[in-house]
Order: C-alpha cells, then structure tokens, then sequence
C-alpha cells in the first residue's frame, strides 16, 4: 500500500463539517429565511462530522499500519519578504489520533444535541455552531505551518465564544463568553509573540522547516538580554496554550463557560478547544526540548493547576461546576506531563482523557434532563434507579478519571505520575508531590458527586429553586416530578463513550508510549531527559502495569478518596458540616476561588482601566490632540498675527527693515573677525 495519503481526502476531513455548518447556518436559520427544517438540518451537519469521522478513521489506519505520512502546501496564500503564508496539512501519528479523537466525540456530541435541545429555539443555530467549531479544530491540527495553527486557534476561541454565550438573552452567559474571550487573548497576545519570533529569526513558518533551524535558535539570545531566544520563545508559546488549556492563572473563564449548553461542555472541554494548548506544546517539542528553564516553568504551571484546582472540585454543588474543575484538574497532569518531556504520555492523556471526561459532561447532561433542569447534586439522591443506563456509565466515567486499574484513566495517568517521578529537572519534586496529592482529591470530589446523584436519600423536595430559575437551559422547571432516563439520541452517545473509557487505553498505551506511533511526531532528546527511557524499562504490559498498580501509592490514594467519600456522603452526612465550620476560612477561601475573580476584576481590570484612561486623557487628549494637533494651529495662528502687523504695504517700512538687517548683518560679521 502507499505511504502517502491522497491531498483531497484529507481536505474533505474538515471541510465536511464546514458545509454541513454553512448549510445550517445560512439555510436553517432566520439569516436565510429558515429553509430546512430541524430534521434536515441535524441530518446535514451529522452527517458532516460523519463523513469526517470515516476518513480521519482510514487515515489512522493508514498511519498506524501502512506507515503514512504526509506533509504537502495545498495552497500559498501570499510570499511576503521570502516568508511564505500557506495553507497545508501534516499528517502523522499525533496529526491522525487528533483527527479521530476530535470527529468521534463530535459526532457524538451532535447525536446527543438532537435529544438535548429539542425544545430550543435555537436548535438549528446551535448545530451550526458545533460543526463549525469542528471543522476549526480539524484546522488547527491538520496543519503543517504556524500561520493555519494560528487560523484555527484563533477560529475555535471565536466558536466557544458564540457558543458559551448561545443564550444571549442570559447575563451571565454573556458575561462568560466575553470573559473566556477576553482571558483567551491575554494568552493569545504571547501566542502570536512566539510565533512572530520564530518567523523573524527562523525565516519560516512552516514547523519542519522552523525545527530544522532549531539547533541555529537554541545559539541566539534576546537582542539587548542574556535571555536564550528559544526559552523566550517556549515561554511565549507556552503562554498561549496556557490560556487556551485553562492553566493557572488564566485558568479563570473555564467554569464559567458552563452558562452554556451541556453539549458545548463536552466539546469544548473535553477533546477539541482545551486540548489545543497541550497539543500545540507536543507539536513543538523540538524546540521545547532545547530548554529546561521553558520545562521548568511548564511543569511548576502544571502542578499548581493540577492540585489546586482540584481542591475546587471539592467544594462545588453545581454538577457541571464539579466536573469542569476536573477537566482544569486533569489538563494540569497533561501539563505537567509536558513539563517531563513525556510529551507521549501527555497525549495519550489527552485522548484517554476525551472520551471519560466527554462521557461524564454528557452524563451531567443527561441527569439535568431527567432531574427537570436542577444543577444542584444536594437536591438530587437515588437517581440509580430511574436512570440506569446513566448511571452505570456515569460510573465507568468516574472509575476511568480516578484511574482505576485496567480503565483507559489508569494507563494514561499512572504514566504522568511515573514520569514526574522519574525527570530530575528541579521543579519536579513539587510536581510529584502535586499529581500524587491530586489523585486523592479527584477520587474524592467525584465520587462526592456520584454518592450524592445516584445514591442515598432522594433529596428532590428539598430544592428551594425547584420551582424558579435555576436550571441549565429555557426549559419550565419540573424538579418536584420524580427522574426519568434519557432518550436514545442521549443513552446512545454515553453508551458509545463508555466503551473507549473503559478499553482504550489497555489497547494503545503499548504502540503509543513505547512503539513507534509518534516516530517524526514528537522529539525527546533521550540523553537530557530519561523519563520515558525509565518508563520503558518498566512497561511488561498492560496487564503487568495493571496489577503492579495494587502494590503502589496511587491505587490507595484513589481508593482512600473514594472511601471518604463514600463514609462522609453516605454513612455520616454529618461529618462534611462538621468540617466544614471547623475549616470555615479555607472553604470561604475554596469558594471564592481563590479570589482570583476578585483580583482580576478590582486589581487587573481596573489597573488597566487606569492605565487605559491615563493614556487618553493624557496621551491622546493632552499630548497628541492639546499639544500637537491643536498646538500646533495655535502657535500657526500666532505667528501669523504678528507676520501680519509687519506686512504693512509700505515702501519706506520694507526699505526701513532691510537698512535694519544690513546693519544687524554687518555688526555680526565684524564681531566674527575680532
């Protein structure tokens, strides 16, 4: 078979869903007179993501068996100075796993959304949206030069903030997706710092050309510093992505995004738009390996977001809130698995990651439906028994994310944990202690919020919105109604992501890590950083890494969190207030998020906002409009008064002034030559 893949068939991955988008947005909505109804319009974009999900599956088979690869312009926009803006695409082990990752869990999201927003108004505007944020994400990991990247970063940052803010009508929706786009830029002015340094002192922004050149970078410094310009660039890439991956501190627009649909919860937070800060790190590691102060920062990033923002997982009582601190949790491991130089093991997260995390915003979903649109695990209880099908993937869901043993969470993050604990940069010794403490707190805040949903007393009375306002979309709420389970366009999906939660991991973690699936992909340079060295020397199998798993502190920590769990929420309510008031400080603390909102609404934005009317007032309005622009008509007009006293239309006067200067001139002349 040939080791190249055909150029038309790897541009009709993204460019199914952008017709099926274009299709839904101009002809399904009110901009081109509501043409197609809602059947046709899930229909086209389904399908879309579905023809897209095919190819992106041949592709990988190809990849992975037949050994293609593929790495062609399709399309030279301009030619600049010798700088060269394309369109192209890269196809190769991480380019092929993002593909199948980013279609599979779309079109489940797609499925889902039919049963999920049926009663919405904006049925056919929202399939727009998800298909055009596919089709953005196909963009951005397709590409094969940093000018696309940048297109498809920036186009899915555009997307989620339509989508966060579906329900326009809604203060807080809109409030979210503005703050998501505003923090996304912070992170994308470092972005564009990075590649703007790369494309000044590599001359390319195409990657295999800018890595071949990585070697020359790694020699220059910063003009007018001591800095290394690789380490500013790494710093400056990084930035970006931790904007984009949630990572402390621009951590902050994440939860908040959950003011929109369930669906977009999944897709965003799950495998497309989060995702891209860690994939971009992976993509660039031959000059992330040329480093370790750039790897540093990275991993200490990692270990903060990883632990701390699992401590606010604990304290959540809104379902989608408990399970978006997981994903800030979780894209910390990824991080710091980065840090490491395990750039393997952070995809591998990565895709294990999609599919349970996917699987438990979908399953939140599901249980808003039938809890008649109440968010609040405290009101909730017993849910087992009216919505099984839920609950059992609910449960395999958490049991991957905990990382149990021979679930797809166990491979991939028992691999981060071993990997810090085998790189002897310096940051790593917080890092382990931070990815080991964090595997007690995700097994305890999710399995807090499996005990209090579908376990113990039913709580449905209690709820004191129950009949006003607290639910996740426009729906009438009905929570004094008992559960019910979900439709098949919504049990479907689950069902489907459970499967990969459960299996997948056991299945790709050999090829992955420790083949040669990532071979031209990902670069770790062995001498410098042994960690995947020593995981390889270790790895006998999964069947071996699973029950080794039992004898190490790992296991425990996760069985601990979840027996804690189990005694405080299901045996001893009592005990949670009874910490609670002990503890009172930390969990106001813990509820203010650590006040930074507080810091950068009342410190940053104001500071800016200070600094932005400093430059107005004094910049622009004193300086350029008071002193240049109208200053200099007055000191015109001023000279042209007393230029116009002198032209009198006199003779005698005009004789009178050139004696005067004559006199004047020769008086100068003569005191030159004493």
């Amino acid at each position: 078979m040939s080791q190249t893949l055909n150029a038309s068939t790897l541009l009709a991955v993204p460019m199914a869903p952008l017709v099926g988008a274009l299709l839904a947005g101009i002809f399904g909505t009110q901009f081109g007179g509501n043409w197609i109804g809602r059947r046709l319009t899930h229909t086209l974009t389904i399908l879309g993501v579905l023809i897209a999900f095919i190819l992106s599956a041949s592709t990988l088979k190809s990849v992975a068996i037949d050994g293609a690869r593929f790495n062609e312009t399709l399309y030279t926009w301009m030619e600049v100075g010798g700088l060269k803006m394309e369109v192209g695409f890269m196809v190769d082990g991480l380019t092929a796993m993002m593909m199948c990752v980013v279609t599979f869990v779309s079109l489940m999201v797609h499925i889902y959304t039919i049963g999920y927003m049926d009663e919405d108004e904006g049925y056919n505007r929202f399939f727009a949206y998800i298909s055009l944020f596919t089709f953005s994400m196909l963009m951005l990991v397709m590409s094969n030069n940093m000018l696309q990247l940048f297109f498809g970063w920036e186009a899915v940052g555009l997307v989620s903030y339509l989508l966060i803010g579906f329900w326009y009508n809604k203060p807080t929706a809109i409030f979210a997706n503005m703050k998501a786009f505003l923090v996304n830029r912070v992170g994308d002015f470092g972005f564009i710092l990075g590649i703007g340094l790369i494309a000044a002192y590599a001359g390319t922004l195409n990657y295999t050309e800018a890595f071949a050149k990585a070697n020359e970078l790694s020699a220059l410094t910063l003009p007018g510093t001591s800095w290394m310009l690789v380490t500013v660039i790494c710093i400056c890439l990084f930035i970006g992505a931790m904007g984009k991956s949630a990572q402390f501190p621009l951590h902050v627009w994440l939860p908040d995004s959950m003011e929109g649909p369930t669906p977009i919860s999944a897709l965003i937070h799950a495998a497309t738009m989060v995702t891209a800060g860690i994939f971009m790190v992976a993509r660039m590691s031959p000059l992330f390996e040329l480093s370790e102060t750039a790897l540093n920062f990275i991993m200490i990033i990692g270990a903060i977001t990883a632990l701390f923002m699992g401590f606010l997982g604990i304290i959540q009582n809104d379902i989608k809130r408990v399970v978006a601190y997981s994903t800030l949790s979780q894209l910390g491991y990824m991080t710091v698995a980065l840090g490491a130089s395990a750039y393997s093991v952070a995809v591998f997260h990565l895709m294990t990651h999609a599919f349970f995390k996917a699987l438990l915003f979908l399953v939140a979903g599901s249980v808003i439906m039938g809890m008649h649109h109440n968010q609040d695990i405290r009101y909730m209880g017993g849910v087992r028994k009216y919505m099984p099908i839920t609950w059992i993937t609910s449960l395999m869901g958490s049991l991957a994310l905990i990382g149990t043993p021979l679930f797809s969470g166990f491979y991939s993050k028992d691999s981060i944990i071993e990997a810090v604990h085998e790189s002897h940069l310096a940051a790593a010794g917080f890092a382990n202690f931070a990815v080991l403490a964090g595997v007690f707190v995700t097994a305890f805040y999710s399995f807090r919020m499996y005990f209090l949903v579908f376990h113990g007393k039913e709580r449905y009375d209690q709820n004191p919105d129950a009949h006003h306002g607290h639910h996740d979309d426009h729906h009438d709420d009905h929570a004094s109604h008992l559960p019910h389970e979900s439709p098949w366009v919504v049990t479907v999906p689950l069902i489907l992501l459970a499967i990969p939660s459960v299996v997948i991991g056991y299945m790709t973690i050999g090829p992955m890590l420790f083949g040669e699936f990532f071979k031209g992909a990902i670069f770790v340079d062995g001498e410098k950083h042994h960690a995947m060295h020593e995981l390889a020397n270790a790895f006998h199998g999964p069947v071996a890494m699973a029950l080794h798993a039992v004898s190490t502190a790992p296991f425990w920590l996760a069985l601990a969190g979840v027996v804690v769990a189990w005694y405080m929420y299901l045996i001893n309510p009592a005990v949670p207030a009874a910490i609670g008031r002990a503890l009172r400080p930390l969990v106001v603390l813990l509820e203010n998020k650590y006040y930074m909102d507080w810091i950068n609404e009342n410190i940053l934005a104001r500071g800016a906002r200070a600094l932005g009317n400093g430059l107005w007032k004094v910049g622009d309005r004193t300086l350029i409009d008071g002193l240049l622009v109208n200053g200099s008509w007055k000191l015109v007009g001023i000279v042209s008064a007393w230029t116009r006293k002198l032209q009198t239309g006199y003779l005698y006067h005009y004789a009178l002034v050139m004696i005067l200067g004559i006199f004047l001139l020769m008086t100068y002349f003569v005191w030159l030559n004493k």
